[in-house]
């Protein structure tokens, strides 16, 4: 299953990449499962997965972003495909996009985010991958072969901070007022990004390129349910948080490497179910590179979330 997962993280790059910066694949085509935008380039990506399963694992069963839950006669592993995470970059051209693969067995049908047992996490346009097994660590490989190890920052010091944020299909006020704080505490002396894709923020955790990254927007509207309008007015009709294919893959990587990950109550994410998409499933996620600065990361979600329920 690790091969099978690399190989197809692998395909799917090779079928993508020729079309990084391509205008042609901008063109809207329909709306997803999940609630998004379907690409050209999303639905070419989506073709050649349906095509690789048929002929190399026709008894996988698989999850992606566009087609929901594709079944397969007496499967017992399922297959979470995200193969474009990064979509608008990956039409910009730019390096933060990713295919992420993500293997768990089905058991009773329902498996959780705690049943992921292989991830692959490849970038488009380097080429680099990230292979986790449950229990075995993660391996980093670039195109050119080298393997570099897991290097997770050892910063604790929220104004030092380099980080990223959830943002495409957030309402933009409401954000700033739950980070706010945290984004000028570290606006100075670090920074904070927006690079489009979770997989590639998560993993730049792995790489110590960045502290943390935070996706806080289940949580607001939990908190305060006045903005589930807003999050769908800003969504295109739908609400556009982080669903289990747009964190499977990398957070295994990440936690592999031994950094922290839970959603923005500070609870573990691995009873979270795997197989769905939309408001329901969607989650919340605070990862950092180490324990003492995700704690501190929380203290400050916390004043924020208070800052908007206060307001509701």
């Amino acid at each position: 299953m690790r091969e099978l997962v690399a190989e197809l993280a692998l395909g799917l790059r090779e079928h993508v990449l020729p079309q990084l910066g391509s205008h042609a694949g901008r063109a809207h085509l329909q709306t997803g499962t999940g609630g998004d935008v379907t690409f050209a380039i999303d639905e070419e990506a989506e073709a050649y997965l349906e095509r690789f399963l048929a002929e190399r694992a026709p008894n996988v069963a698989y999850y992606s972003e566009d087609r929901g839950l594709v079944r397969a006669p007496s499967a017992e592993t399922v297959l979470l495909v995200d193969p474009i995470d990064g979509t608008r970059p990956a039409m910009a051209g730019l390096e933060s996009c990713c295919v992420a693969v993500a293997a768990a067995p089905l058991g009773n049908g329902a498996p959780t985010m705690g049943d992921v047992e292989v991830a692959c996490v490849a970038e488009i346009k380097s080429g680099t991958t990230f292979v986790a097994a449950r229990g075995s660590g993660v391996q980093i490989r670039t195109a050119d072969g080298r393997r570099p190890t897991a290097d997770l920052s050892s910063n604790t010091d929220v104004s030092r901070m380099f980080w990223t944020l959830g943002f495409r299909g957030r309402p933009a006020l409401p954000l700033v007022r739950v980070l706010g704080e945290l984004i000028d505490a570290s606006s100075v002396g670090g920074a904070v990004f927006d690079l489009g894709s979770a997989a590639f923020d998560l993993t730049r955790l792995v790489t110590g390129q960045l502290d943390a990254y935070l996706d806080v927007g289940s949580r607001m509207i939990e908190e305060a349910p006045s903005l589930h309008s807003r999050f769908e007015h800003v969504g295109g009709g739908a609400i556009l948080n982080n669903s289990p294919y747009d964190l499977a893959a990398p957070v295994l990587c990440l936690e592999e490497a031994g950094g922290v990950v839970t959603d923005a109550r500070g609870d573990p994410l691995g009873d979270r179910p795997l197989l769905g998409s939309g408001h329901d499933f969607q989650m919340s996620c605070v990862a950092a590179a180490n324990s003492q600065l995700h704690e501190r990361i929380l203290g400050f979600v916390e004043r924020g979330i208070a800052r908007i329920a206060d307001r509701d």
